[in-house]
């Protein structure tokens, strides 16, 4: 496995296990149940599209170094699909989108977008 690979995945997976912790506790916290709206999945889903696609990016960015923002947009869209495919239609299924099940979902998203956004910062500025 690629150092750089490797380095971004165990960043992003202690990250991502002390995310869920906090959201567990807060949830525990404030007498909500732990384990529905599929946090679980949404946070392994997260993880491994992230990684995936890090990886990708890992691949690409010396033969399409001008391009690698355009990929890396294209694998944002594919976590919409991967959203709109394994968690809308139960999320919806009530006929809304709690809050709950909203943070299931984006909390993960948005700390796998963070962190995906800063390393392809970091390879962009040290390419040029």
């Amino acid at each position: 496995m690629n150092q750089s690979l490797l380095k971004f995945s165990t960043k992003l997976i202690l990250i991502l296990t002390i995310a869920f912790g906090i959201h567990i506790a807060v949830l525990h916290f404030l007498e909500l149940s732990l384990f529905e709206n599929k946090i679980i999945l949404a946070y392994i889903v997260n993880a491994v599209l992230a990684i995936l696609i890090y990886g990708f990016l890992l691949k690409m960015k010396e033969k399409y170094k001008e391009q690698l923002g355009f990929m890396f947009l294209g694998g944002s869209f594919l976590k919409f699909i991967v959203f709109f495919i394994l968690f809308y239609p139960s999320y919806k299924a009530d006929g809304d989108i709690s809050k709950l099940e909203f943070a299931a979902f984006f909390i993960p998203y948005l700390l796998c977008l963070i962190i995906e956004t800063s390393s392809l910062a970091k390879w962009l500025n040290k390419m040029e």
